[in-house]
């Protein structure tokens, strides 16, 4: 749940400031379709490629740092041309990092512009330095802090565990209520760029049962007091 909140930019701010910045002609409806449906399926091929690679070489199919620093360099150095394929992974891994970070610095570069009334390369510099200055908290946790844990996790596992799936999702639930419950519907219907009532009344249900439902169930799940399957 926390990859799908993260992979499409969810309850983090960064969908929110994009939208801000659409021009009034542009449907953040069919916006939002095309982006899940290009998310979704450059996922599957991703995963079509990469994971391949891994079982034929019997490496173990982790997740995370470990799949990628450790587990897909070692099945690129058994393939043919390794040092190419390994030198475009990670460019290309390096600009998907690059400008997911711009997305998720953006809202607080917006609110350091907006409350303290700075340039935007003010806000930008600030705003950079905070997150890097706590990102050095993640790097430390590979080496010099890796001794360092609380309930057993390393900083970075206890950065990216609160925020994957405590975060994410209680933010996302909130947001769902909010545009559900407490936005006018006129609003939504002009700002989604969608005059067929019927879509906004579905879209309205999902946002104000469903999407919900669905949260609060995975994050039970998660914490165990629910089990599913």
């Amino acid at each position: 749940m926390g990859h799908a909140f993260f992979t499409l930019s969810l309850a983090t701010g960064s969908i929110m400031m994009y939208g801000a910045y659409l021009p009034r002609g542009v449907s953040i409806a069919k916006s939002s379709i095309a982006i899940m449906i290009a998310d979704t399926g450059i996922a599957l091929i991703a995963g079509l490629v990469i994971f391949p690679i891994v079982f034929v070489n019997h490496l173990e199919p982790s997740a995370g740092p470990g799949l990628i620093f450790k587990t897909l360099p070692i099945a690129f150095s058994r393939m043919p041309a390794s040092q190419f394929f390994s030198t475009v992974f990670f460019i290309m891994l390096f600009f998907a990092a690059f400008t997911s970070t711009i997305s998720l610095l953006e809202p607080g570069v917006s609110w350091f512009m907006e409350t303290f009334k700075l340039s935007r390369a003010k806000a930008v510099s600030i705003a950079g330095f905070i997150v890097w200055f706590l990102g050095l908290g993640t790097i430390f946790s590979f080496n010099i802090w890796a001794s360092v844990k609380l309930f057993g996790l390393t900083f970075f596992e206890l950065v990216d565990e609160v925020t994957a799936n405590f975060m994410l999702p209680i933010g996302g639930f909130f947001i769902a209520f909010f545009a559900a419950w407490r936005i006018d519907k006129t609003i939504i219907t002009l700002e989604l760029g969608e005059k067929n009532q019927r879509y906004i009344n579905l879209w309205q249900c999902i946002l104000r049962y469903i999407a919900p439902l669905i949260i609060i169930i995975l994050f039970l799940s998660f914490i165990g007091v629910i089990k599913l399957g």
